[in-house]
């Protein structure tokens, strides 16, 4: 997120997560795994059972991707598959699986499909989304459950680290209830369809609804596929008033409700970008 400080508009750093803390789900057990893709080994004889890893903030694109190539298929096969796969999404999300293809590591087996695997991954969000302490914190958070996705997926597309998730969730909520725009880059990017780091001041006029500077509110769809991490942030953000935060260097996100003290953080944050850049020329 960005605020503009006239009459230069401040920038920060984005970190795009890719930490990459998968669960594998096999046999309706759910155990924690890396995010390394390792063959197993099948109940049927032994042979190698391929794996899909979705890492958690990946977009629907890049799972779409994935599926098609571990199942050996042409570019574009998972997407056109989304009208016959039948998916159980709320109907907020008027047929777009984003933020409802669970990260996870599947295992693929020969009979494997697109729509199946897509189904499979909704069906994981469904029982993680579906579970009371989301519903429950969704309702205590003025949210429905769809919305609360959507600020997860901005939380976990923000890239700050996993003890800063409920205080980021928290500028999202404080900023909605003071009716301020959201101002984050990771919504500008999406739009774009990129994974830049920053968004130009260009970038923030975008004509979009995904537009957080120009536009109020949440986004009309999560912009990634969150994890429990940043599920857990919007359930339960970190009790604070903070409505700025920017990343001074890796493991160093500031956040404060004071406009001057952010100018100040901003400001460091860039002297560090320029120290870390390549001298030109």
């Amino acid at each position: 997120m960005q605020t503009y400080v006239p009459p230069t508009p401040p920038r920060r750093t984005i970190r795009l997560t890719r930490r990459g803390r998968t669960v594998l789900i096999a046999a309706g057990a759910v155990v924690a795994a890396s995010a390394v893709a390792v063959p197993l080994l099948s109940a049927d004889g032994g042979k190698e059972t391929r794996v899909l890893v979705i890492p958690e903030g990946w977009r629907s694109g890049q799972v779409y991707e994935a599926v098609d190539k571990v199942l050996a298929l042409p570019v574009g096969t998972s997407s056109k598959s989304l009208e016959k796969a039948h998916l159980d999404l709320p109907d907020d999300a008027n047929g777009n699986p984003e933020g409802y293809l669970f990260p996870a590591t599947y295992l693929v087996d020969g009979k494997a499909t697109p729509a199946s695997l897509l189904s499979h991954m909704v069906e994981t969000a469904n029982r993680k989304f579906g579970a009371g302490a989301v519903p429950a914190g969704a309702e205590r958070n003025a949210m429905n459950v769809y919305q609360t996705v959507t600020v997860a997926s901005i939380v976990q597309a923000e890239g700050v680290t996993g003890a800063d998730m409920g205080r980021l969730a928290r500028v999202i909520y404080n900023r909605l209830d003071r009716g301020m725009p959201l101002q984050m880059d990771s919504t500008v990017n999406y739009a774009l369809n990129r994974g830049t780091l920053r968004a130009t001041r260009n970038d923030t006029r975008l004509a979009s609804p995904y537009n957080t500077y120009a536009r109020m509110g949440l986004p009309p769809t999560p912009v990634a596929n969150p994890g429990e991490d940043a599920m857990r942030a919007a359930v339960t953000p970190t009790p604070g008033d903070w409505l700025y935060f920017v990343t001074v260097k890796d493991g160093d996100t500031r956040f404060t409700a004071d406009n001057a003290e952010h100018g100040k953080n901003v400001a460091e944050s860039r002297r560090g970008a320029e120290r870390a850049s390549p001298s030109s020329g």
